[in-house]
């Protein structure tokens, strides 16, 4: 998340009720958890185990629970709890916006598109030309959708993450202040939930194309012209390079790369990076022909038993 105008350490720390270390006018102009962060944003950490990757990360400004000097061209704010800190930031410049109708006044709608009866527009969307939302969609706040995109009936766009930090009394939610990005030419299938990020972007890249009942978790980027088959399931943070097949009930795990051009074979559930380029199938995933060798091996064994006992 960005903030417009940018802000200055010494404004955020006075928010926060918190001492600081840097200049108090350096400028801190973007918000992002610790593996999205790029020059300007501030982050935080509350963990020892994390405090030198936060310390030595893009991030320029740090939230952080302990005093600890300040690195080069970096600000601090010191937090006796950086994480409800860092949740009151994002509450405070995306609070949640209430609905007041079904197309909010504050969407910008391209010439040509056109929004079925019962759909939903939420505050802040962007949706290109000649685009066809379906009855039943829900588009959420600050969704951004390009040209020629077709979004069918009961998807939602922009859902929070799902995204949660444990504490001894329950789970505190870490409130969603990223986006969705569909962009030119991607069709979105009926009953699809495509999370927005926490703090950075979902992005659907051009042409890409999502049969029903497909889950995308948060920051998840797909690239272009892929194909992925209901009832796939996508976890958070990972990275779907151009050209790949997903076909149905596939299952892929957080924080992995999918290669350009690979194809994965229906009901297989992949627990590693994929290289590009190859074909996959199976529980873990493997490449295919491997995989199949392995079953038919498999398939042998109580004959191979049956004579051994002979």
């Amino acid at each position: 998340m960005k903030f417009n105008p940018p802000l200055k350490l010494s404004e955020l720390a006075a928010m926060l009720q918190a001492e600081f270390a840097g200049d108090p006018d350096f400028q801190i102009t973007g918000l992002n958890e610790i593996h999205m962060v790029e020059p300007g944003d501030i982050t935080f950490v509350d963990h020892p185990k994390y405090y030198d990757k936060a310390l030595n990360s893009r991030a320029t400004t740090i939230l952080i629970n302990k005093k600890v000097d300040c690195p080069a061209g970096k600000a601090l704010i010191f937090h006796e709890k950086p994480f409800d800190a860092f949740i009151s930031v994002i509450l405070r410049f995306r609070a949640f916006e209430s609905a007041l109708k079904m197309v909010s006044d504050s969407a910008v709608i391209g010439e040509g598109t056109v929004i079925q009866p019962g759909a939903f527009v939420g505050n802040h969307v962007t949706i290109g030309k000649n685009c066809l939302i379906h009855a039943n969609a829900s588009i959420y706040d600050h969704s951004v959708i390009g040209d020629d995109v077709i979004v069918h009936s009961n998807s939602v766009i922009g859902a929070d993450a799902y995204y949660f930090q444990r504490r001894p009394d329950g789970y505190h939610k870490f409130e969603s202040c990223g986006r969705v990005i569909l962009e030119n030419r991607v069709e979105v299938g009926a009953l699809c939930s495509i999370d927005k990020g926490v703090t950075g972007d979902t992005v659907i890249g051009e042409g890409t194309k999502l049969d029903n009942h497909c889950q995308i978790g948060h920051d998840t980027v797909i690239g272009k012209n892929c194909l992925i088959g209901a009832h796939a399931a996508i976890a958070g943070v990972t990275k779907i390079e151009d050209d790949v097949l997903i076909w149905g009930r596939v299952a892929i795990n957080k924080d992995l790369v999918i290669g350009k051009g690979a194809v994965i074979l229906a009901t297989s559930a992949v627990d590693k990076s994929l290289e590009g380029g190859k074909t996959y199938f199976g529980v873990p995933a493997e490449e295919a022909r491997k995989k199949w060798r392995e079953m038919a091996s498999v398939r042998q064994l109580p004959d191979l038993i049956a004579k051994l006992k002979q």
